[in-house]
């Protein structure tokens, strides 16, 4: 069972966005952030880090092969698809090579899809088809299971890389139940699109559940990092235990 666990962590640490989003975060400890991103036992798939901190991320792993991704619309999901896309384009220029961008998604609640889809839309013109687009959807503002799945479908429609669960700033992220639904949007489509579970996402056990859901829905060849990340920073201290760092 040790060497099952291991091998579990071993997985998750290589599907893990090591997240660090504080509004007061220093230079000083990104750099700390980046240098737990390449420990002994592995690296992570991405760092994901304010606009402000792309540059220090870049310098800080440069040649390791971790993704930067940053947020864009974020927390707050803005209706602005003209913020969204100068956001987007200083984040790529400082060097980002993924882009997390909150869903409008109060708009999709009021009924007005057409707004939602202009930011993901501004979004996806920005990235072009170099720079990977996650699209945070606030599953757990959105709460039911039909508003969850039109989100899906919009930002399926736009052509995003990943259906992200959560900003993690809300008092509901990350569920089984709403990745349930992400997934099987994901299936119907043939699987081209990613998955991220994000917030409150802390143990191994947490981090299995998903992995195991989401290879049930798409087959264990589909959960790699170009298809599946969870978003965390607590997860990476279950899993340096669990390898005895």
């Amino acid at each position: 069972m040790s060497d099952n666990r291991q091998s579990l962590a071993r997985q998750v640490l290589g599907l893990l966005d090591l997240t660090r989003l504080g509004e007061d975060d220093t230079p000083a400890q990104i750099e700390a952030l980046c240098a737990r991103a390449v420990g002994p036992q592995g690296q992570v798939a991405a760092v994901c880090v304010y606009p402000e901190h792309v540059t220090t991320a870049r310098r800080a792993l440069t040649g390791s092969g971790v993704k930067i991704a940053s947020v864009v619309n974020f927390p707050d999901g803005g209706e602005d698809p003209g913020r969204v896309e100068r956001e987007t384009r200083r984040a790529i220029a400082a060097g980002a090579d993924e882009i997390d961008m909150v869903l409008a998604w109060r708009a999709l609640q009021r009924g007005e899809a057409a707004i939602a889809r202009a930011g993901v839309d501004a979004c996806r013109a920005a990235c072009g088809p170099g720079i990977a687009l996650k699209l945070i959807l606030e599953t757990g503002e959105l709460a039911t299971p039909e508003l969850i799945r039109t989100a899906a479908e919009l930002g399926l429609e736009a052509g995003v890389d990943f259906l992200k669960t959560s900003t993690g700033k809300v008092p509901v992220n990350a569920t089984l139940d709403a990745a349930e639904i992400l997934l099987d949007a994901i299936a119907a489509r043939g699987g081209q699109c990613g998955f991220k579970a994000a917030g409150g996402v802390r143990t191994l056990d947490e981090a299995s559940a998903y992995v195991a859901l989401a290879e049930r829905r798409l087959g264990a060849d589909w959960v790699t990092a170009a298809h599946f990340r969870i978003g965390a920073s607590a997860l990476l201290d279950a899993i340096t235990t669990e390898l005895g760092g």
